[in-house]
Protein backbone atom coordinates (compact mmCIF):
# COMPACT_ATOMS: atom_id res chain seq x y z
CA UNK A 1 0.00 0.00 0.00
CA UNK A 2 2.71 2.45 0.68
CA UNK A 3 4.81 2.44 -2.67
CA UNK A 4 1.11 2.12 -4.41
CA UNK A 5 0.47 5.81 -2.82
CA UNK A 6 4.40 6.54 -3.71
CA UNK A 7 6.11 6.33 -0.24
CA UNK A 8 9.62 4.76 -0.50
CA UNK A 9 8.55 1.91 1.85
CA UNK A 10 12.04 0.79 4.43
CA UNK A 11 11.08 -2.34 6.20
CA UNK A 12 11.85 -3.80 9.77
CA UNK A 13 11.71 -7.02 11.12
CA UNK A 14 12.03 -5.99 14.60
CA UNK A 15 12.59 -3.47 16.90
CA UNK A 16 15.80 -3.27 16.79
CA UNK A 17 16.02 -3.55 13.26
CA UNK A 18 13.85 -0.48 13.41
CA UNK A 19 15.54 1.56 16.13
CA UNK A 20 18.86 1.20 14.03
CA UNK A 21 17.28 2.12 10.79
CA UNK A 22 16.07 5.29 12.43
CA UNK A 23 19.22 6.34 13.48
CA UNK A 24 20.81 6.05 10.44
CA UNK A 25 22.14 9.00 8.26
CA UNK A 26 19.36 9.24 6.06
CA UNK A 27 16.71 7.69 8.08
CA UNK A 28 13.17 7.88 7.18
CA UNK A 29 11.30 10.72 7.89
CA UNK A 30 7.62 8.52 8.54
CA UNK A 31 7.96 5.96 10.79
CA UNK A 32 4.82 3.39 11.43
CA UNK A 33 5.70 1.48 14.24
CA UNK A 34 3.57 -1.52 15.77
CA UNK A 35 3.43 -1.77 19.48
CA UNK A 36 4.91 -5.24 19.86
CA UNK A 37 7.74 -6.07 18.13
CA UNK A 38 10.35 -8.90 19.16
CA UNK A 39 13.56 -6.92 20.48
CA UNK A 40 12.01 -3.72 21.02
CA UNK A 41 8.79 -2.71 21.17
CA UNK A 42 7.53 0.58 19.75
CA UNK A 43 6.80 2.65 22.67
CA UNK A 44 10.52 1.81 23.53
CA UNK A 45 11.49 2.66 20.27
CA UNK A 46 9.81 6.05 20.39
CA UNK A 47 11.69 7.03 23.41
CA UNK A 48 14.60 6.37 22.38
CA UNK A 49 14.00 8.53 18.85
CA UNK A 50 12.60 11.48 21.17
CA UNK A 51 15.86 11.41 23.51
CA UNK A 52 18.01 11.23 20.52
CA UNK A 53 16.47 14.42 19.76
CA UNK A 54 17.86 14.71 16.23
CA UNK A 55 17.00 16.66 13.05
CA UNK A 56 15.44 16.84 10.83
CA UNK A 57 12.08 15.12 13.10
CA UNK A 58 10.75 12.24 12.89
CA UNK A 59 7.16 11.74 12.36
CA UNK A 60 6.22 8.23 14.59
CA UNK A 61 2.34 6.19 13.51
CA UNK A 62 1.82 4.04 16.19
CA UNK A 63 -0.47 0.73 15.26
CA UNK A 64 -0.96 -1.26 18.43
CA UNK A 65 -4.20 -3.59 19.08
CA UNK A 66 -4.56 -1.89 22.31
CA UNK A 67 -7.83 0.69 22.66
CA UNK A 68 -7.73 1.39 26.70
CA UNK A 69 -7.18 5.00 27.03
CA UNK A 70 -4.38 4.44 29.43
CA UNK A 71 -2.15 2.22 26.75
CA UNK A 72 -2.38 5.36 24.34
CA UNK A 73 -1.90 7.41 26.66
CA UNK A 74 1.36 5.88 27.62
CA UNK A 75 2.06 5.63 23.45
CA UNK A 76 1.16 9.11 23.00
CA UNK A 77 3.42 9.69 26.44
CA UNK A 78 6.69 8.07 24.72
CA UNK A 79 6.64 10.42 21.73
CA UNK A 80 4.19 8.68 19.08
CA UNK A 81 2.44 11.89 16.93
CA UNK A 82 -0.58 9.85 15.94
CA UNK A 83 -1.47 6.29 16.46
CA UNK A 84 -3.92 3.44 14.54
CA UNK A 85 -5.72 0.41 15.60
CA UNK A 86 -5.72 -3.09 14.54
CA UNK A 87 -7.69 -3.88 12.36
CA UNK A 88 -7.02 -1.15 10.47
CA UNK A 89 -8.73 0.79 7.49
CA UNK A 90 -6.21 2.05 4.71
CA UNK A 91 -7.79 4.90 3.69
CA UNK A 92 -7.83 6.12 7.64
CA UNK A 93 -3.72 5.29 7.14
CA UNK A 94 -3.38 6.70 4.20
CA UNK A 95 -4.78 10.16 5.56
CA UNK A 96 -2.97 9.68 8.86
CA UNK A 97 0.04 9.77 6.87
CA UNK A 98 -0.83 12.43 4.76
CA UNK A 99 -1.30 15.03 8.14
CA UNK A 100 2.51 13.54 9.22
CA UNK A 101 3.45 14.93 5.68
CA UNK A 102 2.40 17.88 5.94
CA UNK A 103 3.61 18.50 9.73
CA UNK A 104 7.18 17.61 8.16
CA UNK A 105 6.94 19.82 5.13
CA UNK A 106 6.04 22.71 7.86
CA UNK A 107 9.30 21.76 9.79
CA UNK A 108 11.66 21.88 6.67
CA UNK A 109 10.33 25.28 5.88
CA UNK A 110 11.01 26.20 9.64
CA UNK A 111 14.12 24.49 9.08
CA UNK A 112 15.37 26.83 6.42
CA UNK A 113 14.03 29.92 8.03
CA UNK A 114 16.24 29.40 10.64
CA UNK A 115 19.24 28.52 9.22
CA UNK A 116 18.94 31.65 7.03
CA UNK A 117 18.13 33.92 10.17
CA UNK A 118 21.51 32.07 11.29
CA UNK A 119 23.43 32.78 8.26
CA UNK A 120 22.19 36.48 8.49
CA UNK A 121 23.12 36.89 12.41
CA UNK A 122 26.55 35.54 11.60
CA UNK A 123 27.83 36.43 8.53
CA UNK A 124 28.40 39.55 6.25
CA UNK A 125 25.54 39.88 4.08
CA UNK A 126 28.33 41.90 1.09
CA UNK A 127 31.07 39.41 0.97
CA UNK A 128 29.55 36.13 2.47
CA UNK A 129 32.49 35.48 5.24
CA UNK A 130 32.22 35.80 9.16
CA UNK A 131 31.03 38.94 10.70
CA UNK A 132 33.23 40.76 13.08
CA UNK A 133 31.36 39.31 16.05
CA UNK A 134 31.81 35.79 14.39
CA UNK A 135 35.31 36.14 13.60
CA UNK A 136 36.11 37.50 17.06
CA UNK A 137 33.99 34.36 18.50
CA UNK A 138 35.99 32.22 16.33
CA UNK A 139 39.49 33.95 17.46
CA UNK A 140 38.25 33.13 21.30
CA UNK A 141 37.21 29.55 20.29
CA UNK A 142 40.29 28.38 18.40
CA UNK A 143 42.44 30.13 20.99
CA UNK A 144 40.54 27.91 24.02
CA UNK A 145 41.51 24.66 21.62
CA UNK A 146 44.87 25.32 20.93
CA UNK A 147 45.64 26.57 24.53
CA UNK A 148 43.90 23.19 25.73
CA UNK A 149 46.48 21.06 23.32
CA UNK A 150 49.71 23.67 22.99
CA UNK A 151 48.85 24.13 19.82
CA UNK A 152 50.56 27.52 17.66
CA UNK A 153 47.56 30.44 16.27
CA UNK A 154 48.60 33.33 14.30
CA UNK A 155 46.31 36.37 13.55
CA UNK A 156 46.87 37.74 9.81
CA UNK A 157 44.71 41.35 9.54
CA UNK A 158 44.37 42.42 5.31
CA UNK A 159 43.75 46.05 4.55
CA UNK A 160 43.02 46.87 0.88
CA UNK A 161 45.30 49.56 -0.59
CA UNK A 162 43.49 52.58 -1.30
CA UNK A 163 40.56 51.43 -1.52
CA UNK A 164 38.64 54.76 -0.79
CA UNK A 165 40.16 55.56 -4.57
CA UNK A 166 38.27 52.89 -6.23
CA UNK A 167 35.14 54.11 -4.34
CA UNK A 168 35.47 57.78 -5.34
CA UNK A 169 36.47 57.23 -9.15
CA UNK A 170 34.13 54.21 -9.49
CA UNK A 171 31.54 54.29 -7.18
CA UNK A 172 30.30 52.66 -4.19
CA UNK A 173 28.78 49.47 -6.65
CA UNK A 174 32.34 49.02 -8.27
CA UNK A 175 33.67 48.93 -4.49
CA UNK A 176 31.70 46.52 -3.15
CA UNK A 177 31.95 44.41 -6.51
CA UNK A 178 35.53 44.87 -5.91
CA UNK A 179 35.36 43.75 -2.43
CA UNK A 180 33.22 40.32 -3.29
CA UNK A 181 35.85 39.02 -5.31
CA UNK A 182 38.57 40.11 -2.73
CA UNK A 183 36.63 37.91 -0.34
CA UNK A 184 36.43 34.77 -2.78
CA UNK A 185 39.80 35.60 -3.82
CA UNK A 186 40.92 35.21 -0.72
CA UNK A 187 38.58 32.68 0.34
CA UNK A 188 40.34 30.13 -2.06
CA UNK A 189 43.45 30.98 -0.94
CA UNK A 190 43.74 29.73 2.88
CA UNK A 191 43.59 26.26 4.06
CA UNK A 192 40.12 24.30 4.62
CA UNK A 193 40.17 24.59 8.78
CA UNK A 194 41.29 28.58 8.53
CA UNK A 195 38.53 30.84 9.63
CA UNK A 196 38.02 34.01 7.63
CA UNK A 197 35.83 36.69 8.54
CA UNK A 198 35.25 41.07 7.66
CA UNK A 199 36.44 42.65 10.41
CA UNK A 200 35.45 46.57 8.86
CA UNK A 201 34.97 48.57 6.10
CA UNK A 202 37.94 47.07 3.40
CA UNK A 203 39.99 44.92 6.57
CA UNK A 204 39.79 41.10 7.20
CA UNK A 205 40.71 39.03 9.63
CA UNK A 206 42.48 35.18 9.12
CA UNK A 207 43.18 33.13 11.75
CA UNK A 208 45.31 30.40 11.28
CA UNK A 209 45.78 27.50 13.40
CA UNK A 210 48.88 25.60 13.94
CA UNK A 211 50.87 28.57 11.98
CA UNK A 212 53.30 30.29 14.20
CA UNK A 213 56.31 33.16 12.92
CA UNK A 214 57.51 32.53 9.53
CA UNK A 215 55.18 30.01 8.35
CA UNK A 216 52.25 32.96 9.13
CA UNK A 217 54.46 34.89 6.38
CA UNK A 218 54.17 31.60 4.24
CA UNK A 219 50.10 32.10 4.47
CA UNK A 220 49.81 35.69 4.48
CA UNK A 221 51.90 36.16 1.55
CA UNK A 222 49.53 33.33 -0.87
CA UNK A 223 46.68 35.45 0.38
CA UNK A 224 48.66 38.89 -0.75
CA UNK A 225 49.40 37.26 -3.89
CA UNK A 226 45.81 35.77 -4.64
CA UNK A 227 44.77 39.70 -4.15
CA UNK A 228 46.64 41.37 -6.67
CA UNK A 229 46.88 38.61 -8.89
CA UNK A 230 44.52 40.06 -11.55
CA UNK A 231 43.28 43.55 -11.96
CA UNK A 232 39.47 43.61 -11.63
CA UNK A 233 36.93 45.22 -13.96
CA UNK A 234 35.25 48.13 -13.16
CA UNK A 235 33.52 49.18 -16.85
CA UNK A 236 35.41 49.30 -19.26
CA UNK A 237 38.35 49.79 -17.00
CA UNK A 238 40.50 47.24 -14.70
CA UNK A 239 41.47 48.11 -11.59
CA UNK A 240 44.39 46.61 -9.82
CA UNK A 241 44.35 46.38 -6.26
CA UNK A 242 46.84 45.24 -3.91
CA UNK A 243 46.35 44.73 0.27
CA UNK A 244 49.06 44.92 3.12
CA UNK A 245 48.63 42.42 6.00
CA UNK A 246 49.85 42.61 9.69
CA UNK A 247 50.50 39.05 11.26
CA UNK A 248 50.71 38.07 15.12
CA UNK A 249 51.13 34.98 16.61
CA UNK A 250 51.27 33.15 19.92
CA UNK A 251 53.17 29.77 20.57
CA UNK A 252 51.31 28.73 24.13
CA UNK A 253 47.63 30.67 23.57
CA UNK A 254 44.76 31.19 25.57
CA UNK A 255 41.28 33.33 25.76
CA UNK A 256 42.87 36.49 27.33
CA UNK A 257 44.84 36.89 24.22
CA UNK A 258 42.16 37.59 22.24
CA UNK A 259 42.65 41.73 22.32
CA UNK A 260 46.18 41.81 22.34
CA UNK A 261 46.61 39.30 18.88
CA UNK A 262 44.35 41.73 16.99
CA UNK A 263 45.89 44.83 18.34
CA UNK A 264 49.10 43.16 17.40
CA UNK A 265 48.30 42.21 13.84
CA UNK A 266 46.76 45.74 13.61
CA UNK A 267 50.17 47.38 14.67
CA UNK A 268 52.07 44.78 11.93
CA UNK A 269 49.62 45.77 9.25
CA UNK A 270 50.38 50.11 10.12
CA UNK A 271 54.21 48.55 10.20
CA UNK A 272 53.21 47.22 6.18
CA UNK A 273 51.73 50.40 5.31
CA UNK A 274 54.40 52.64 6.78
CA UNK A 275 56.41 51.00 4.56
CA UNK A 276 55.06 50.76 0.94
CA UNK A 277 51.84 48.76 1.13
CA UNK A 278 51.20 45.52 -0.72
CA UNK A 279 53.42 43.41 1.89
CA UNK A 280 53.11 41.65 4.80
CA UNK A 281 54.88 42.51 8.12
CA UNK A 282 54.41 40.17 11.28
CA UNK A 283 55.23 40.87 14.81
CA UNK A 284 58.85 40.81 16.11
CA UNK A 285 58.68 38.66 19.68
CA UNK A 286 61.34 39.01 22.11
CA UNK A 287 63.26 35.72 23.31
CA UNK A 288 61.84 34.12 26.45
CA UNK A 289 65.45 35.16 27.85
CA UNK A 290 64.62 38.47 27.40
CA UNK A 291 61.73 38.28 30.62
CA UNK A 292 58.54 39.92 28.47
CA UNK A 293 58.09 37.17 26.69
CA UNK A 294 54.43 38.03 25.82
CA UNK A 295 55.21 41.22 24.61
CA UNK A 296 55.81 41.73 20.33
CA UNK A 297 58.71 44.47 19.89
CA UNK A 298 57.33 47.11 17.20
CA UNK A 299 59.15 49.90 16.82
CA UNK A 300 56.67 52.70 13.94
CA UNK A 301 56.09 55.27 12.66
CA UNK A 302 52.20 55.75 11.94
CA UNK A 303 50.48 58.73 10.45
CA UNK A 304 46.65 58.95 10.45
CA UNK A 305 46.86 59.06 6.58
CA UNK A 306 48.86 55.39 6.42
CA UNK A 307 45.29 53.63 5.43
Amino acid sequence: MLTKWGYEAVMARDGVEAWQALQAPNSPRLAILDWMMPGMDGVEVCRRVRAADREPYIYILLLTARTESQDLVEGMDAGADDYLTKPFNAHELRVRLRAGSRILDLQEELLVAREALREQATHDGLTGLFNRASILEALQNELARSGRESQPVSLLMVDLDRFKNINDTHGHLAGDAVLREIARRMKSAIRRYDAIGRYGGEEFLILLPGCEGEAACVQAERIREAVAASPFPAGADFLPVTCSIGASWRGRPSVSDTDSLVREADLALYRAKDRGRNRVEITAWQPESAGDSDLPSLALAITADHR
